[in-house]
């Protein structure tokens, strides 16, 4: 097959063209890296700031598209899968839409039906936009219920294509849930995102962690390595369970820690820091370039991620992939969807801040179940991310789009 695989968010279309491409097919991935953090693409369209940057993004994408016929799929990240006006980019769309065979939309982040949804009809016990049966009034959550309601172009470009396209994949639960109550669970499918994982089942370019309480980490034996004041980090006879500290991170997206819950697990976090001074490590990351904010990552033994989701998302995936213990959106309905009944690595939370810091105080209070929640993180990422797993799941949807009617 040919694909075209249109925008990105947090290397998704990337790290699945590369499990496409690994099953035979031909795949361009167009984008604009997802701004700042500059995922890899093979057309690069970004928009520069100023009103010359605009008109250089239009000029560019005209030159773009006469290479964007031909192909059997291609799918789009969002609605506004390109820096442009909601009602040039359905222009765009139609264009698209007569040069190429079929159409399938990600429902894969903001978008009108999980803006509109959970608002109004509210499916879900806590999400972006409710907590229970109230509706969330935090400025972000505000601003996207303005930019997203009915009428408003975002909106109708949503509904256009939604309607127009030939199928629709949800990339979390949530986001499956959303779709569904809004009437399209006829052409649609959950597809779990993909993550680079190499042949021993380590992820691709990312350091290993070491899980057991072995005397070896990295392979160094644990009696070689030292405190910055030269104590040993472990006694003989201790393990590294019972002794090390472990470094919990937080990583903070400027005008969205309300929004995402930052502010409530950040709070939480401190207040375990405090309680356990000789066993935890509080990281956070405000404002860093991405290369920096992947090497913090690189060291965490706890993410804390997304108070207000049911599941995983690309940055706690990538985590768990590095073997570090995910605390956020792990529902019974994540592991329902994915037809897992025994893997358990995410340490669920209710959209509190003391939910979190009751569940982080187990965590510390319990350092020997860690390396389990660990290793079980890995196999997780394993059994269900695998870019290659995924990629098989996608060209099946795909194949059965291009399949001619009987």
């Amino acid at each position: 097959m040919k694909i075209l695989l249109l925008g990105e968010y947090s290397n998704v279309h990337w790290t699945l063209a590369e499990g496409l491409r690994t099953l035979g097919h031909s795949v361009s991935v167009v984008s604009n890296g997802d701004f700042w953090k500059d995922y890899p693409r093979d057309i690069s369209l970004v928009r520069r700031e100023g009103r010359w940057g605009g008109l250089v993004y239009l000029l560019r994408l005209l030159a773009v598209l006469p290479k964007l016929r031909g192909f059997d799929i291609v799918q789009l990240i969002n609605p506004m899968f390109l820096e442009l006006k909601a009602e040039r980019i359905s222009r765009v769309y139609d264009f698209l839409r007569k040069n190429n065979r079929k159409m399938v939309l990600g429902s894969f982040g903001m978008d009108y039906y999980w803006m509109s949804v959970n608002s109004e009809i509210r499916p879900l016990r806590y999400s972006d936009f409710n907590i229970g049966n109230e509706k969330r009034t935090d400025p972000e959550a505000r601003l996207y219920q303005e930019e997203w309601a009915d009428g408003t172009p975002k909106a109708r470009l949503n509904q256009k294509i939604a309607n127009d396209c030939d199928f629709i994949v949800a990339g979390l639960q949530e986001y499956d849930v959303t779709y569904r109550t809004a009437g399209f669970g006829s052409k649609m499918s959950f597809v779990p995102f993909p993550i680079k994982v190499n042949d021993d089942g380590k992820p691709s370019g990312t350091p290993w962690k070491a899980f057991d309480g072995s005397r070896k980490a990295f392979g160094i034996p644990m009696e070689s390595l030292r405190r910055p004041h030269g104590e040993p980090l472990v006694e003989q006879g201790e393990s590294l369970a019972e002794k090390r500290r472990y470094n919990i991170f937080v990583g903070i997206s400027k005008n969205r820690s309300a929004y995402k819950g930052t502010d409530k697990m950040l709070s939480a976090a401190r207040r375990i820091a405090e309680k356990y001074p000789d066993r935890v490590n509080l990281t956070v990351a405000e404002g860093v370039p991405f290369e920096t904010y992947t090497r913090m990552l690189d060291e965490a033994d706890i993410l804390l991620d997304q108070l207000y989701s049911y599941t995983p998302a690309m940055n706690a995936l990538e985590a768990m992939a590095r073997g570090t213990i995910v605390v956020g959106g792990g529902e019974e309905e994540n592991y329902e969807i994915l037809g897992e009944t025994e893997l358990r690595p995410i340490v669920n939370v209710q959209p509190t801040e003391e939910s979190v810091f009751q569940e982080l105080d187990a965590l510390m209070a319990t350092p020997e179940n860690i390396p389990l929640r660990k290793r079980q993180s890995v196999e997780y990422i394993k059994k269900h991310h695998d870019y290659r797993k995924v990629a098989r799941r996608y060209e099946a949807i795909y194949n059965k789009l291009l399949k001619p009617a009987l």
